[in-house]
């Protein structure tokens, strides 16, 4: 190769070389250094009184938080929003002290929210705590959400409601528990509530909570002894009838307690219905006293 071609070779390499270098378009080569660093989780605190278009979950993350308007469709509402001491360093454990205190006060709470006790209509209070993440960051709160469900009963499903559930039992309302027909299961007694019309013909109706103290969840029938004994006052109150030993000859009694799980974190609320085994009735026994429950013979 003569000099004149060499030269012409390695200005031509050297043009390649920092044609190269200017395609950075002014990176260091460093592909990392500029980036920013993702932010640490941080504590938030939700709102009460918005609702949330999500079905309900245990632990809540800030990036799950997506609150809307509860005018539109949504399938739970936040009705309030407690915490717990900031020198905890642990979320409290199920069926621990801790988280049954965080569902008395849901309970109270939501029980004024909607203006009677929630249990008398088709609704679930749930208490929702911060995930890991949000724990170990510095969240504190429990959230008290509410549900509307199509049933109290056996495989109730969640109902995609529009408005909000402030004052929703204050009144007469579709979402009151009421009157019943009871339908039997193989064995003996009631297997299932099917709401109707007062003015229909009917075997049954709500008559009221009862709340049982600290006891075991009842799994054997000496266990539901005293579930049976609080309902049938309940019952008793409910009907302006005496709370002797003759209620039982004016009425049968159903009780339906929450489940176990619901049980364990504190939730003590039996819902209690009068029973009539032997005939229907087309009126609600609200104040019947003692000529519309009268004593059977037979």
């Amino acid at each position: 190769m003569s000099r004149a071609m060499t030269t012409l070779f390695a200005a031509a390499v050297t043009a390649v070389l920092l044609v190269g270098c200017a395609g950075s378009g002014g990176l260091d080569g460093d592909l990392t250094d500029d980036w920013a660093a993702l932010p640490a989780p941080s504590a938030f605190t939700p709102a009460a009184g918005v609702c949330h278009a999500a079905d309900f979950t245990d632990l809540v993350s800030l990036a799950s938080y997506e609150p809307v308007d509860c005018a539109g469709p949504h399938r739970l509402e936040t009705v309030h929003v407690g915490a717990f001491p900031a020198e905890r360093t642990a979320a409290p454990a199920g069926g621990s002290a801790e988280l049954r205190g965080a569902f008395a006060e849901c309970d109270t709470r939501a029980t004024g929210y909607v203006g009677d006790d929630w249990r008398s209509g088709r609704l679930r209070l749930s208490v929702a705590l911060p995930n890991g993440p949000g724990w170990a960051a510095g969240s504190r709160w429990f959230r008290c959400d509410l549900t509307e469900l199509t049933t109290v009963e056996a495989a109730a499903t969640v109902v995609v409601r529009s408005g909000s559930l402030r004052d929703a039992l204050k009144g007469p309302t579709g979402l009151r528990l009421g009157c019943q027909q009871t339908r039997g299961g193989a064995g003996r007694g009631v297997q299932t509530l099917i709401p109707v019309e007062c003015g229909k013909q009917h075997d049954a109706e709500f008559v009221g909570v009862w709340r049982a103290p600290d006891l075991a969840y009842p799994t054997r029938d000496a266990d539901w002894l005293p579930l049976y004994t609080g309902c049938r006052s309940v019952l008793a109150r409910y009907a302006g009838v005496p709370d002797d030993a003759k209620l039982r000859f004016r009425s049968g009694v159903v009780v339906r307690p929450p489940g176990a799980g619901r049980w364990k974190v504190g939730d003590r609320g039996v819902r209690c219905y009068l029973w009539l085994s032997d005939r229907t009735v087309t009126a609600s026994l609200k104040g019947a006293g003692q000529a519309g429950l009268p004593v059977r013979t037979k």
